[in-house]
């Protein structure tokens, strides 16, 4: 594969995963709580791709005691009358006409077009673009990330540069710009703010803007917190807590083939004051490790993520009760007959029978991975309380700053140490891995966890736990010992469905056992 192809297919894939506001309301009884369906909704995977895209929230709707929170295929409706969330099939549509073709997808790369935001009856059109633009034929580099602003009165657009290549390398933020978008648009106390992110991946990168417009004074100021310089900007949403001006940011990062990492979560930047604090699933209640969409209501703050939705009580954040979230969960019927459960997503043999009388007839539903990257058959990672035990032998753990330099510098967002369940988070009793924690790896071989190249002669390595539970028993520098509380079953043997549920908080909180191991370091 060609550079320039690479490049433009990167470029495609950042922009297919474009953030799309809509305007669609949704139909509710006055004042009352909507009802849920006779069953839950099914959750069909075609690829594992589909927990991240069936779960993103795309856009929240606010009606009345209701607020809605829509994914491309489900909506999860919350009513504060009752308190609680329904899940039902989805009727999102987009505000924008998908793009249909490659054709079409480059055009919009050579000339993107303008949105627009309406004010006081009047219409101001915006775009940010690469400048040279190097699409489609890339025989120029682009040099600066420019927003075009066309006001109600003009016919050309006023142009104003965001930032330039060789600040972004300064920043060390990539080699080459990435194609950029505005991700979300606000008006609050007649301004204007936009945030621009870039694509990143293949050393193209940017530098996280949010670009404040004064319509009244025709003024662009541009803010770029050095802390969110690297970040990616999913959502963008004001509060005031007189005298200050509170911009919240849903923040994750991407890479080559993974367009879901994590990053430092929902995001709070005082204008006033230029200080910012970050919140992610490692240091806060946060439900989830990507935040798509956020919603300001009253004194709260909704932050919707990859793996359930939270509603924050913003003017308290610190104080752990002001946190109250829900998660998603599938769950799926158990045959009469029972289940065979596999230890691995290969393993031939099976080591036990889950039965429905000894199960609740239900069985909780982690994850779907295909046993061969060529064909369609493929294992549901499920629940087992009794928990399988593994040893790693060629993979333990190391300081970060083995795997890349002595410079360095661990982020918060990541685990103490690099180890085989570096992406799962501490909860207090066990490791967990929430379903956007799982790195979709497509230019990688697929997602990987506790996994080890049993059979070497095989497409995959021996995958023993994505989404379970973990128990660590012993970890060394050379090998990694746990238990892990699921198992695979086939496919062809389950339905699973989506619902959300509160999520529940462990008793008898432990500290974090990685902690050990770094003293011991």
């Amino acid at each position: 594969m060609s550079v320039k192809l690479m490049i433009t297919l990167l470029s495609l894939t950042w922009f297919f995963l474009g953030c799309i506001n809509s305007k669609q309301g949704i139909n509710n009884a006055e004042n009352n709580c909507p009802s849920p369906p006779a069953s839950p909704p099914k959750f069909k995977v075609k690829n594992e791709g589909d927990f991240f895209e069936k779960l993103r929230t795309l856009n929240i709707e606010l009606s009345e005691n209701i607020i809605t929170f829509q994914t491309p295929d489900y909506d999860f409706i919350f009513c504060d009358d009752n308190g609680s969330f329904i899940t039902q099939r989805g009727n999102y549509q987009h505000e924008d006409k998908p793009t249909k073709n490659y054709e079409d997808a480059i055009q919009e790369l050579v000339d993107p077009p303008y949105k627009t935001i309406n004010w006081q009856d009047k219409a101001y059109q915006y775009r940010v673009i690469l400048d040279p633009n190097p699409f489609p034929d890339f025989e120029v580099e682009p040099e600066k990330v420019v927003l075009e602003l066309i006001t109600p009165e003009a016919e050309q657009p006023q142009k104003q540069t965001l930032y330039t290549l060789e600040q972004v390398k300064k920043q060390e933020a990539g080699i080459q710009l990435g194609v950029p978008k505005v991700t979300a648009s606000v008006i609050h106390n007649n301004q204007f703010y936009w945030s621009v992110s870039s694509e990143q991946g293949e050393g193209n990168g940017g530098i996280a803007t949010i670009v404040n417009y004064d319509p009244q004074g025709n003024k662009i100021n541009m803010i770029q917190p050095s802390q969110i310089a690297k970040q990616q900007i999913n959502d963008l949403k004001i509060s005031n807590n007189d005298p200050d001006t509170i911009v919240w940011l849903a923040t994750q990062t991407s890479g080559e083939g993974n367009p879901y990492l994590p990053g430092m979560g929902l995001v709070s930047y005082n204008l006033n004051s230029q200080s910012l604090k970050s919140y992610h699933a490692r240091n806060s209640e946060l439900v989830g490790i990507i935040p798509h969409k956020l919603m300001i209501e009253k004194d709260n703050i909704w932050v919707a993520t990859g793996n359930g939705i939270c509603q924050i009580k913003w003017q308290t954040i610190e104080q752990e009760d002001s946190w109250k979230c829900w998660q998603f969960k599938l769950e799926a019927e158990l045959p009469s007959e029972g289940l065979n459960l596999y230890p691995s997503l290969l393993n031939s043999s099976s080591e036990t029978t889950i039965n429905a009388e000894e199960n609740n007839k239900n069985i909780e539903v982690l994850w779907w991975s295909p046993q061969d990257y060529g064909g369609e058959k493929g294992r549901y990672e499920v629940v087992y309380n009794s928990a399988f035990s593994v040893t790693l032998e060629d993979k333990g753990a190391m300081a970060w700053k083995e795997i890349y330099n002595k410079d360095y510098k661990v982020h918060s967002w990541e685990a103490m140490v690099y180890w085989p369940g570096k992406d799962w988070l501490w909860n207090g009793n066990k490791f967990i891995r929430p379903f956007d924690g799982v790195l979709l790896n497509y230019f990688g071989g697929g997602p990987g966890g506790i996994s080890s190249w049993k059979n070497p002669e095989k497409q995959r390595p021996e995958i023993y736990a994505i989404r379970g539970d973990l128990e660590l028993i012993n970890l060394t520098k050379n090998s990694t010992d746990v238990k892990y509380y699921s198992g695979w079953v086939d496919d062809n043997l389950l339905e699973p469905y989506l619902t959300i549920v509160p999520r529940q908080q462990p008793k008898n909180m432990e500290p974090n056992p990685l902690k050990k191991f770094t003293q011991n370091e």
